[in-house]
């Protein structure tokens, strides 16, 4: 609004500040990518710029635990093309352990084996940081803790002055018995949708109304918009079965650079552009040109010949909150417990139309540019939203975090404003989805807010933030 004015933002965009600040979250980055076994480069070092890294980073006060996974074919194609085309391409940081690690908590990690079946799969290398071999692990050491697996909690209890919570309910998936488990604090650390669910199934905040406007849960549900090309080369050899869940490389130039205007595009927010592929799934990865027949012969044929030979160009857009997009309590529909299902409704507002139109044009030029032997263009997504195909399961927003229960569902300790035994942690506490995908921040506030709760919380339960 200062930059570009009050009439760049649309009425119907609905965005608002996170209500803290990347430097007092950066420590808490750093602790999670130590715990993750992230690999990665460092663009920004306490301020100074280091070569190969994203420059337009904020600084950080040490580099990735780990250096870059080893690139590929692909990637160094797409680096060479980005750099000629006047960006600033870099590894894009994953966890997945380049070499082997053990962790400061000392889970141990193998080195990432570039198996191909990385990405919707288990790890036989123990190369990712999952948490089965990383917070899980390390709980279980712990006496007063305990894993109950197969269990769904329906809802959360409140006291008769429904500003404290009591405990939860839950239900043993596997035989329908029901129970209740006290608790003096309850943290709820499901999924971003389950969060939001069980907050407005109990009853805690008010639900968000998009015609009054009024209320907090459900409010700012966001996703993210995406575009890709794809690439053939005669004579290029990718070996798509040797890859890893964060095989590519990345140009942060539409988005953390703000250097960039976007006033002469009309939208708020940005992109990111990467090149190479992820991982080659079994069935699934077939790339073919545009125009091949679906299926017989000519199908076949153009399969087994551009398999080896093709890689992708992909974006990543950010959705901003929108007065429309929200999250409610279906008036029909019930879940196997009976209660009732949780509702979406959501599309694409002109915003991201905007975003995915420039971003498809940035990487069809980027494209172009490599001289592939056939193209399938990237196109941007304008028709109606549509699970179908897969876009992402990067679902945000619902239990907003910020500086005033007025807007918000949370404090910036993600505490609830209504409940302050009820902490709320996940992807449901972004204000809107940023470009990159959620893992990092949602990373970074779960140590941020344990932190909060040990060492103020507990030693004086209330409020941690004044309302």
């Amino acid at each position: 609004e200062e930059r570009y004015g009050k009439k760049h933002i649309p009425e119907d965009m609905t965005i608002q500040d996170w209500g803290i600040t990347y430097g007092e979250l950066e420590p808490y980055y750093d602790k999670f990518e130590y715990t993750a076994a992230v690999s990665g480069k460092a663009g920004n070092l306490r301020g100074k710029i280091q070569a190969g890294g994203n420059p337009f980073e904020a600084p950080r006060e040490r580099d990735y635990p780990l250096p870059p996974l080893t690139p590929l074919l692909a990637q160094e194609m797409f680096r060479k093309a980005a750099q000629e085309n006047g960006y600033h391409p870099f590894p894009r940081p994953s966890a997945n352990a380049s070499r082997a690690y053990t962790n400061p908590d000392g889970s141990r990690f193998g080195a990432c084996q570039y198996c191909g079946h990385c990405q919707r799969f288990g790890c036989e290398a123990n190369a990712k940081g999952s948490p089965h071999i990383t917070v899980i692990p390390i709980a279980m050491r712990s006496p007063n803790f305990e894993l109950r697996t197969h269990m769904w909690v329906t809802k959360v209890l409140k006291d008769s002055s429904g500003k404290r919570v009591t405990g939860v309910t839950y239900t043993n998936t596997l035989n329908g018995e029901e129970f209740e488990q006290p608790a003096g604090m309850v943290m709820l650390c499901a999924y971003a949708l389950n969060n939001v669910h069980l907050m407005l199934l109990s009853g805690i905040g008010a639900p968000y109304d998009p015609v009054s406007q009024k209320g907090v849960i459900g409010k700012n549900y966001c996703y993210q918009t995406g575009a890709s090309a794809t690439l053939f080369f005669e004579g290029r050899h990718f070996n798509p079965f040797m890859s890893a869940g964060g095989s590519s490389t990345t140009i942060d130039d539409f988005n953390a650079n703000w250097d960039f205007d976007r006033g002469k595009h009309g939208y708020v927010g940005g992109f990111i552009v990467a090149g190479a592929f992820n991982s080659a799934l079994p069935i699934g990865y077939r790339p073919v040109p545009s125009g091949t027949p679906p299926w017989g012969t000519a199908w076949k044929a153009a399969t087994a010949k551009w398999y080896d030979t093709a890689m992708q160009i992909n974006m990543s857009g950010n959705v901003m909150a929108n007065r429309y997009n929200y999250l409610d309590l279906d008036p029909t529909y019930r879940n196997a417990f009976g209660l009732p299902m949780m509702r979406m409704t959501f599309d694409y507002k002109e915003n991201e139309h905007k975003i995915g139109r420039h971003a498809a044009q940035v990487i069809n030029d980027i494209a172009k540019s490599m001289n592939p032997t056939r193209l399938n263009p990237a196109v941007a997504r304008t028709e109606p939203w549509t699970v179908v195909p897969y876009q992402s399961t990067h679902n945000t927003g619902g239990t907003m975090m910020g500086t005033n229960p007025k807007n918000s569902a949370l404090n910036k300790y993600l505490q609830s404003w209504d409940c302050h035994n009820l902490f709320v942690v996940g992807a449901n506490v972004f204000p809107h989805n940023s470009v990159y995908n959620p893992t990092g921040p949602v990373g970074a506030l779960a140590y941020w807010t344990a932190d909060a709760v040990k060492n103020r919380y507990l030693k004086n339960p209330g409020p941690l933030v004044s309302a």
